[in-house]
């Protein structure tokens, strides 16, 4: 009991990845698919935590964040890239999450609107962050996946198929005709991206800091991926009964709502709005609190042998303060005009990248026994991060092919 009292940055991450596009990606498989891919959402929380362990163990082997380890031990293009895909990911799902939050408000409170209450949202989460302490962040992240996990396993409840059914749909993997692109997209939407990199500075403020920590590391993942996985596989169960054609990005939250107020009644349409608030409102919390210590942490590169500068204090820096001010105020501009074409492009053409050269680097740096001496990766580590590769190298081709042609 003392250590599972002891857990909290896997919470910050679960609440932080379960974001809006991880929603529509599992509703929309639910919608289409029923409950033949349920066992997606599995396969990519493992996938997930296999990526986020080896993140975690670099950095308490090495006393680096895996950012710095890029900038010391890497070609500088490395880390430039990524600084590019932080800045343009920053913009657009910045902008993406206060457009989630606004909309989730306005399907509680149909008079409010969408932009105002983004708007307001973005302002409300950078004012908590600013004024607020990691573990603080922590016991408000509790109480927000508390609120998410009781109201849409509720709604799951209700409309629950029967054991078998739902066993033979996580245990069973099956690929119906025309789902692979549906099923990469909950396999690589389960989690997070960029927030993967956030639990390294999280589990810094926590003072995990050495090698011995390692253990508490992987039981506050395996619970964090675990509660996504069952998240996930949730809302596809809810999502299962909405006719598929209805299911277009946004739409897909009063759609589902919609399905159980029928079903259910107003009850469970209430609960899954108020559950997706939560949801969307928690993820930007998370964000917001989180991607600043990565521009911190490239900006004020760390002498060699001193710790990383943005941990423990990072929240402090007049630059995490400054890019927590940029996050919440610029992106508004997207609210009001939408994305440009030339952003959407390459946005799409950059991020797509990031997974697949996140496992690649972890296959790389990890195995090196002079840098990670006895902590080199397992044999199913490696295995797994294959697996990652190959999945995440397969989404960035038909990422790059659907937007080039």
């Amino acid at each position: 009991m003392t250590s599972l009292r002891g857990i909290g940055p896997g919470i910050v991450l679960a609440a932080t990845g379960l974001g809006a596009g991880d929603l529509i990606a599992a509703s929309v498989a639910g919608a289409r698919f029923g409950y033949a891919l349920l066992w997606a959402a599995l396969l990519g929380a493992v996938l997930k935590f296999t990526l986020n362990e080896g993140l975690a163990r670099w950095q308490l082997v090495t006393g680096t964040t895996l950012l710095e380890g890029w900038k010391r031990r890497l070609p500088r293009f490395v880390s430039w890239y990524f600084i590019l895909y932080l800045l343009l990911w920053t913009f657009v799902v910045a902008g993406a999450l206060m457009a989630a939050c606004g909309l989730a408000v306005h399907a509680l409170f149909p008079t409010v609107d969408v932009k105002i209450a983004g708007g307001v949202q973005s302002l409300l989460a950078a004012a908590l962050v600013l004024f607020g302490r990691y573990r603080w962040l922590e016991q408000t992240m509790k109480i927000f996946i508390l609120l998410m996990f009781v109201l849409v396993l509720y709604c799951a409840w209700q409309l629950f198929p029967g054991w078998d059914i739902l066993l033979a749909g996580m245990l069973v993997p099956r690929i119906p005709d025309g789902s692979l692109w549906f099923l990469l997209g909950v396999v690589g939407g389960v989690g997070g991206s960029v927030t993967l990199l956030s639990y390294g500075y999280w589990i810094a403020e926590r003072g995990w800091k050495q090698p011995g920590n390692l253990g508490m590391v992987r039981l506050d993942l395996l619970i964090a991926y675990a509660m996504t996985a069952l998240f996930a596989v949730a809302v596809m169960v809810v999502s299962a009964g909405v006719r598929p054609e209805v299911m277009q990005g946004a739409d897909m939250v009063l759609s589902v709502a919609d399905h159980l107020g029928l079903v259910v009644g107003e009850v469970g349409r209430w609960f899954f709005l108020v559950g997706f608030w939560a949801a969307v409102f928690s993820s930007m919390l998370g964000v917001w609190q989180g991607v600043p210590y990565l521009f911190c942490d490239f900006v004020r590169k760390a002498e060699a042998g001193a710790p990383p500068v943005c941990n423990t204090h990072g929240m402090r820096d007049p630059l995490y303060r400054v890019y927590l001010a940029g996050m919440s105020l610029l992106p508004m501009v997207l609210l009001s005009f939408g994305k440009p074409v030339w952003l959407v492009v390459v946005y799409a053409v950059v991020g797509a990248m990031f997974m697949p050269l996140l496992a690649a680097l972890l296959l790389y740096m990890n195995n090196r026994s002079g840098w990670m001496r006895d902590y080199t990766n397992s044999l199913w580590s490696n295995a797994a991060l294959l697996l990652a590769l190959g999945l995440f190298a397969t989404l960035l081709v038909n990422k790059l092919t659907s937007v080039l042609t």
